[in-house]
């Protein structure tokens, strides 16, 4: 029997509606997914300006959340013309919010992690909270946009706690609000809050109470009950939007792993080895392996290392890596420009220019804001003694070079920290399309490659929601459930050209010196 599901993925430069139908298979094939985009919309920080007492003007990012909500609601109606909608799930970027009032109105649009008004909040936290005593409260890596910075950042206006606010959700349960009415928190999207304890999967009581005292912030008065991936969080209450089920009911929601990455790591084809290494390749990378339990070490904050919380107890310790951001504002720059950017002629530019010409370390904060990025890269090089590019090749081969050099870092650090090694790497996302990203960090780790499925996060996402609602047997692990999806999309393999490896260090030891140099062997 075909069961349908439908993803709600929200990124920071789009959002989708697709539905995956489940082939139940028989006595000679397994199960197997098929997804298609059913909507696609536009998505990105919205520039707004802001005015202090003296009249200076500043900006400021916010999310055009109902721009977005209109973009999910025609891709349900589109949804629901294809046929009935078994179950819906919702997963976006982390960390970003909406405050609701007394009567359950938001109050006004989400900022958007980007906004820098979190810089004095991360000083006057860290000046009370130092940043080894924060970790041992949440092992979350230090990020000046964590939820726990940006309340800060706003307690003088969202009056959190002070009557004006009845609620704070997250943009995936937000979301999953205005479709049940139902207002829970999923740990997924909670560990990047900051306010998590990642070995309970609970509130951290003692951090929110020091947020109060010390702060002023009674951020416990405000935040939901939390659920796991997999909970049924209520039924889509929309009445001009008739969904239904295969059997006649009204449609679950169903809480997934509702932070973007969790849902691509859920949905990482890996059976064949359980020492993986991945990378969920998009505007960021995020660059790690999955455990049972969380590493709050001294060592692992010294490393910014994060633990985020999973699908079905599990734990991704990671690193934030810039990703396809740098790539990204090129690109725009080039399009404003007329410019033609077909991936064919960008590829074939890429790859005939020099390898190792020019280098940067892609995690730079220069990068982070939105703004002219071919200027930050030239100053960059500048600064560092690095050649300048001279052609969009260049611009896209220093951006990858250097991508791969963060990659082979960042795995090697979590191989350490973990006291493990890596069999494999999965790449999951867009950045898994990228053939010369994918072998040149198959070179530079000396480890195979393994790139798609590029719907990781969608198939992610509805393996957890057919789980839940019984279309696949209850008592299915996570990794029958990679099964599923390994059976249903074509990955591709890159073997690693070993004779590469003595390059790439010499490429790590001029960005970076020898600290933290990767040698060859080291990840496996």
């Amino acid at each position: 029997m075909t069961r349908t599901v439908v993803a709600i993925d929200l990124g920071a430069s789009s959002g989708r509606v697709l539905i995956g139908k489940l082939d139940g298979g028989g006595p000679s094939s397994s199960p197997t997914i098929s997804v298609e985009e059913c909507s696609r919309f536009p998505n990105g920080p919205v520039q707004v300006p802001l005015y202090d007492a003296t009249g200076e003007q500043k900006q400021d990012l916010h999310w055009d959340i109902l721009s977005l909500w209109t973009g999910i609601r025609r891709g349900l109606e589109e949804a629901a013309r294809r046929g009935p909608v078994d179950a819906i799930g919702i997963d976006t970027w982390a960390v970003d919010y909406g405050l609701l009032d007394q009567d359950g109105r938001l109050i006004g649009n989400p900022a958007s992690y980007r906004s820098e008004r979190t810089v004095p909040a991360v000083a006057d936290a860290h000046a009370l909270i130092p940043q080894e005593e924060l970790y041992r409260y949440n092992g979350l890596q230090h990020q000046p946009f964590n939820t726990i910075f940006q309340l800060l950042a706003d307690r003088e206006l969202s009056h959190v706690g002070a009557g004006l606010v009845s609620s704070l959700l997250l943009l995936p349960d937000l979301i999953g609000y205005w479709l049940t009415g139902a207002q829970v928190c999923e740990v997924t999207n909670a560990s990047t809050t900051g306010l998590l304890d990642p070995v309970s999967r609970q509130w951290e009581p003692d951090l929110m109470a020091r947020m109060e005292t010390e702060f002023g912030v009674r951020i416990q008065e405000v935040l939901p009950p939390l659920v796991e991936p997999g909970t049924v969080i209520g039924t889509v209450s929309l009445p001009d939007i008739d969904l239904r089920t295969s059997g006649g009911g009204k449609t679950p929601v169903i809480a997934v792993g509702s932070h973007d990455t969790a849902s691509a790591v859920a949905g990482i084809p890996a059976t064949d080895s359980k020492r993986f290494g991945f990378i969920s390749s998009g505007t960021w990378s995020l660059v790690g392996t999955e455990l049972s339990s969380p590493i709050c070490s001294k060592q692992a904050c010294s490393a910014n290392f994060t633990n985020e919380l999973g699908v079905d107890g599990s734990v991704r310790f990671l690193k934030n890596i810039m990703g396809m951001w740098v790539q990204q504002g090129c690109l725009k720059e080039w399009r404003d420009q007329g410019m033609d950017l077909s991936w064919d002629v960008l590829d074939a530019e890429t790859e005939a220019a020099s390898p190792f010409r020019t280098l940067m370390d892609i995690n730079d904060p220069v990068f982070a804001p939105s703004g002219p990025m071919l200027e930050r890269i030239d100053g960059w090089a500048r600064s560092h003694a690095e050649p300048v590019p001279r052609s969009r090749g260049e611009y896209l081969r220093a951006i990858t070079d250097s991508l791969a050099i963060a990659y082979r870092r960042a795995l090697r650090e979590a191989a350490g920290l973990a006291s493990t090694s890596f069999d494999v790497i999965h790449v999951v996302g867009g950045g898994s399309m990228n053939a010369l990203l994918c072998q040149e960090t198959a070179n530079a780790t000396g480890l195979p490659v393994v790139a798609g499925p590029v719907e990781g996060t969608a198939m992610g996402n509805m393996v957890m929601q057919l789980r839940a609602i019984s279309a696949v047997p209850a008592d299915t692990n996570l990794e029958e459930l990679r099964s599923i999806i390994k059976n249903s999309v074509t990955t591709t393999r890159y073997e690693p050209t070993l004779d590469h490896l003595a390059q790439w260090e010499e490429a790590e030891r001029r960005l970076f010196g020898d600290a933290g140099l990767v040698h060859a062997g080291d990840l496996n």
